[in-house]
C-alpha cells in the first residue's frame, strides 16, 4: 500500500504510536519530560502530548544558576501552548551540595555532566512518585557523536527522537508548530554560561548531518576532513553506546 501524507506526518504518527504502545504496556499513568527551552525537548514534549494527551504529560523545568531566563520563559510558554502541566525545580542547591567549595578540578565540563545527572535523577524521582515514564530528548546526531552525558540525558524509559538527525528534528518542529523563537535559537545544552553545542563540538549540525549522510552512503568510509572528524568522534565515544563491560561467565 502506498504511504500517504508528508514525511513529517508519517513520522509524527509513527512516533505517537510508539509512545502510546510503550505507555500502555508499562501500565504507567503518564510521562515526564525535562523541558529546557530547546528544540529537542520541545519536539519530544509535543509528541508526548499528541500521543498521550496533554493531561497525562508533565513538563519539568530544571534550571541551574547558569540557565538563561529566556530559556525558562520559552519552556513555560511552550507548556502553556500545549496545555501540558508544568513544574519548576531548581537543581542549584543539589549542585552546591556536591561541590560546596569548588576547586581546580571542578571545571565547567565536570559541573555540566554533574548537572545533567542531577536533572535525570530528579526526573526519575518524579516519575517514581507519580507512576510516570521518563521521556528522553536525545537525537541521533548527538547520540552517534557521543555528545551526551552517560547516565544523564542518555538515561530514559523511551527516546522518541533518538532515530532522527538534528535537521530532521527541525523538520518535525516546524510540522508540530513549535514556535520560531525555540526553533531559531542557538542549540545549547545549557551546561555552563555561553555554552553552545556547535561551538563545543567544533562543527555545525548541517556539517555533522551531511557527514553522516555521506558516511552511511559510502560504507562508513570517510572521504573529507569533516567526515574524518565525525568518524573519530564516533569511535572515541563508542563506549557510551555499548553495554557496560562485564566478564563473561563460563560454565
Amino acid at each position: 500500500m502506498e504511504e500517504r501524507g508528508t514525511w513529517e506526518d508519517r513520522e509524527i504518527g509513527r512516533i505517537a504510536d510508539m509512545i502510546r504502545e510503550v505507555l500502555e504496556e508499562s501500565g504507567a499513568e503518564g510521562l515526564v519530560v525535562g523541558v529546557s527551552g530547546g528544540v529537542d525537548s520541545a519536539v519530544s514534549l509535543a509528541l508526548c502530548a499528541r500521543a498521550a494527551g496533554p493531561a497525562r504529560v508533565l513538563g519539568l523545568l530544571l534550571p541551574s544558576a547558569v540557565t538563561r531566563g529566556e530559556d525558562m520563559k520559552d519552556a513555560r510558554d511552550l507548556c502553556r501552548t500545549l496545555s501540558v502541566p508544568s513544574r519548576t525545580e531548581e537543581i542549584e542547591p543539589v549542585l552546591r551540595a556536591f561541590v560546596p567549595q569548588p576547586g581546580p578540578q571542578d571545571t565547567p565540563y565536570v559541573r555540566g555532566n554533574l548537572a545533567a545527572r542531577i536533572r535525570m535523577t530528579t526526573l526519575y524521582r518524579t516519575a517514581n512518585r507519580e507512576h510516570r515514564l521518563v521521556c528522553g530528548t536525545s537525537n541521533r546526531s548527538e547520540y552517534l557523536l557521543g555528545y551526551f552525558t552517560k547516565y544523564g540525558d542518555a538515561a530514559a524509559d523511551l527516546q522518541p527522537i533518538l532515530h532522527l538527525y538534528k535537521e530532521e528534528v527541525y523538520r518535525l518542529a516546524a510540522a508540530l508548530g513549535i514556535p520560531d523563537r525555540i526553533r531559531n535559537k542557538v542549540p545549547s545544552a545549557g551546561l555552563w554560561a555561553g555554552q553552545s553545542d556547535e561551538g563545543e563540538i567544533g562543527l555545525t549540525y548541517a556539517e555533522i548531518d551531511a557527514a553522516f549522510a555521506s558516511l552511511e552512503a559510502h560504507g562508513w568510509t570517510a572521504r573529507t576532513d569533516i567526515e574524518k572528524k565525525v568518524l573519530a568522534l564516533m569511535h572515541r565515544t563508542e563506549h557510551k553506546r555499548l553495554p557496560v563491560p562485564s566478564p563473561v561467565r563460563e560454565g
